[in-house]
Formats: structure tokens, sequence, C-alpha cells
């Protein structure tokens, strides 16, 4: 904790001059909008020819398609890990075999389950430094808005980890006595949370995609003279689907109207997300912020249910397919992001960090390896991907990795190797025309699978967890 606290006070003496300058500092704001079990195939600007999202097809007409951008794990916390510290989930211990996992074995086959639940006693170690508050050590107002899903308990709730602004859930939304699972789960009331503070049990789903956006919509109003970070996680589409019915009256006009999309709930909810992004590029536009303010689109994991689609990729959620793997990704930044174009470098979440910390003047701590690189030149100047190599991971295991376009997955001692450049729905195994390609690889996976076992942080442990509930 001292080392992070040295760390953060070096920066925040930076960072209190450009707090101080507001109107004239020049340095981008952010807005990250991170989705929950949308698919590849689940935007109509990816191809999705069953949903209708016209904001962020807009989105990606002023600004760039992304279409090799990676989360480093196919399920929601590890995933989420990996954005806040620009870190493998493996490296900050929030992917087992750390002591966060738990024991479902009705559910998993015996194999342990890598997700923060209700009255956790685990949860993203404090001494990880996250993009919140690399950026609010230089100045920067920071605030989340939708799902955490890294740890419940008062030490590891967002406010804990550079978010000055809360409204949300510690969790998933189906993590409640509602779960279908319930006998064997045994899930506490569901709570919202303002802050540190539960302000309610159990809320309405069908609207918490509307409060979480008139959330984020207030705080860029707020602070729209200031320099700011907003996340926006939102818990859908996720089951269990939900969506308001204001949404899902347009939405059936839309339909009526010939608009390509389907009526089932799952397209309606992400119409939902669609609308959300309008009205936050609205608000920025507003208050004449937009061309100052980077806005990236993406989604935690592939789609988890028949609903959702990959398309044109093979896999899933909880699979190191490309399917589970490789998300939807939309970027804009008008004043420096060229205009309709499509980026197929390999990029990952984990270089949001490294980037942001670049573009604010932010240091980057030197006493912990980050797994994250600066991306700015592929994005503005149609540079390489800094990554040599790309690794997958799921349930703890190494499972796969990516060199260029070629990539090799292992899964029970079972070799598959493609090359993604012309077979990205890996159909077709290569391995045995291309056996130096398959050794080269790994051997990578071995040196990255004992390095970062060796060098892997611990989780964050408090005893005696209990449900957060109103008080």
């Amino acid at each position: 904790m001292k080392t992070k606290l040295y760390f953060l006070i070096s920066l925040c003496l930076i960072g209190s001059q450009s707090f101080s300058q507001k109107k004239t500092n020049s340095k981008p704001n952010f807005v990250i909008i991170f989705t929950d079990d949308q698919g590849y195939g689940d935007l109509s600007c990816f191809g999705g020819e069953h949903v209708y999202t016209p904001n962020i097809d807009k989105m990606a007409k002023e600004g760039a398609k992304l279409t090799s951008f990676y989360v480093a794990a196919p399920l929601c916390t590890p995933s989420r890990a990996a954005l806040m510290t620009g870190c493998y989930p493996r490296r900050v211990s929030m992917e087992p075999p750390s002591s966060l996992a738990v024991e479902l074995p009705n559910i998993t086959n015996g194999r342990r389950f890598p997700v923060c639940l209700a009255a956790d006693g685990n949860g993203l170690n404090p001494d990880e430094i996250t993009i919140a508050e690399i950026a609010q050590s230089m100045g920067y107002r920071t605030g989340i808005f939708g799902k955490w899903h890294l740890g419940d308990q008062p030490e590891f709730l967002p406010t804990k980890q550079g978010f000055e602004a809360f409204f949300g859930l510690p969790y998933s939304h189906d993590i409640a006595p509602s779960h279908p699972r319930q006998d064997l789960f045994k899930f506490p009331p569901l709570p919202l949370l303002e802050g540190e503070k539960v302000i309610e049990m159990n809320p309405d789903p069908n609207y918490l995609t509307r409060r979480i956006t008139e959330k984020a919509v207030k705080f860029i109003k707020d602070h729209k003279d200031e320099n700011f970070f907003l996340y926006v996680p939102h818990p859908i589409p996720h089951g269990p689907l939900a969506a308001s019915s204001e949404i899902k009256e347009k939405y059936a006009q839309e339909l009526a109207k010939g608009k390509k999309g389907s009526p089932e709930l799952y397209s309606t909810a992400i119409y939902e997300i669609d609308w959300s992004v309008g009205e936050i590029l609205s608000a920025l536009k507003e208050q004449d912020i937009d061309e100052n303010t980077i806005v990236l689109f993406t989604s935690d994991n592939g789609p988890a249910g028949r609903n959702g689609s990959a398309k044109p990729l093979s896999g899933h959620k909880g699979q190191t397919l490309e399917g589970g793997m490789r998300m939807p990704t939309v970027i804009r930044w008008t004043r420096k992001i060229k205009a309709g174009i499509e980026i197929d470098q390999l990029l990952t979440t984990m270089d949001l960090l490294p980037t942001i910390a670049n573009l604010i003047g932010a240091k980057i701590p030197k006493d912990r390896i980050i797994d994250g690189k600066n991306i700015l030149p592929v994005l503005l100047e149609g540079a390489k991907s800094p990554h040599e190599y790309f690794f997958y991971s799921h349930w703890g295991t190494l499972e796969a990795v990516r060199w260029k376009y070629w990539k090799l997955r292992i899964i029970d001692g079972n070799e598959s190797l493609y090359n993604l450049k012309i077979d990205i729905a890996e159909k077709k195994n290569l391995k045995n025309q291309y056996p130096d390609i398959v050794v080269q690889l790994k051997n990578a996976m071995q040196k990255f699978d004992s390095e970062v076992t060796k060098n892997a942080r611990p989780v964050g442990h408090v005893e005696n967890p209990i449900a957060l509930t109103l008080k």
C-alpha cells in the first residue's frame, strides 16, 4: 500500500496544475462504454442484421472500427480486472488458480469459477493502480455508472480504486434471489449503490440502462469545464434480459418502418444500449466538448447464449475461440482519429491504461509489470501493433496465443493452428503444414505461463465478508 500511496502522491503534485487549468486544458476527456456479453456480430456496423444500432454506427463512421480488439479473458470479472489495471487477469490474481475462485461443482464440472459473487471476501487488490487512479492523479474527475464486479466489500468498491462517483451494481444483476440456480447459490437481495451507500434493493432491471445513462449524462454536464474520465459498464445484454417500456415502444416503431433488427428482447436491449450511446454523444456535443473527448465502445466478452452473435467468429463467452475474446469495438476522437477507418491491428483493453497515461502526461508505475502498451501510434499514425504475442487464458489455464495473424490453441493436449487473416472462423487446422510456427508459439506460451505465474500479485482479501444491504 505504501508504494501505491507514494506513487499517487507524486502524481497528484503534478496533476494539481492541470486540475486548476480547467477550460484552457487541452488534454482530452475519456468515455469508456463497456457492455456485458455482447458479441462481435451484435452491432449493425459489424454485420449484425438482428440488431439496429444507428448511434454506434454513426460513431463508427465518425471514428474507427477496431476489428482485432481483445479482452484479456472471456468472463466478466477477469476481463474487467484487465481493463482497470492494464494487466492480464492472472497477473493480478483475478482469475483462478487464485483464492478468488469458489467451488461450484454442480455447474462447472468441478472447475473453479472466477467471478466475484455476493458477500465475496476477495476482490481487486487495493494496492493495484487502476486506470481511474492514473486519471485522477492528473486532476481528472472520475465516475463509474453501471456494473463494477471487482469485489463487493467496502475495501474493494470503485470509490477505493480511483472513482469519486459511483452509481450502480457491485456485480451482475443475476446474482440475486431470482437466479435460476438459487438453490445452489442462495444469493442475497441485489443492492444498488450510490457511492459506498446502498440506496435500493432489487432495482427494476428494466430501467437500469436508463438510470445509468441519466447519471452518466449528468456527470458530463457537471464536469464540462474540467477534464474527466467516465466509465459506463452497462449490466446488459447479460441475462436476465431487460429493457424499458419506452425503448420497447420506440424500437417497435423502428421495426415497423422497415429497419433491420429483430423483435426479440435481446435486440431490444441492444437498441437501448445504442440509445444510451446516443444520449452520451449528444451530451458531449451540447456541452461543446465533443471534439476533445475520446469515446470507446466495446464489450467484456462474447455472447452468452443463443440470442447473441459472434459471427463471423467461432465461439462464445467462456471460450478462448475468437468469439469469446475478440470484441466489437468502435473508437471516436474527431480531433485526431480519421473518420470512417478500420484498424485490424491486434489491440487490447489492457492497452487503455498506458495509452491514457501517455496522453495525459502521467507516469506508469515502475514497481510492477504492466502488460498493456501505448497504442496511440496505431490509432493516429497507422502503426503496427506493439504486441508481439497475445495470450488467451480461461479458468486460469493458458489455452492459446496469437502472433501476427497466427493463432495456436491447445485444449486438453489437442493442438490447432489457424491463420486468422484467411480463416477468422478458426475452421482449418494448419498445424501439420507449419510445424515450425507451432514450435515457436508453444515456446512462447510456456515462457509466458512461467513468467506470469512467477510474477503474479496477490488478490485482495478480507475476512468475514458481509452482504451489502440497506442500513
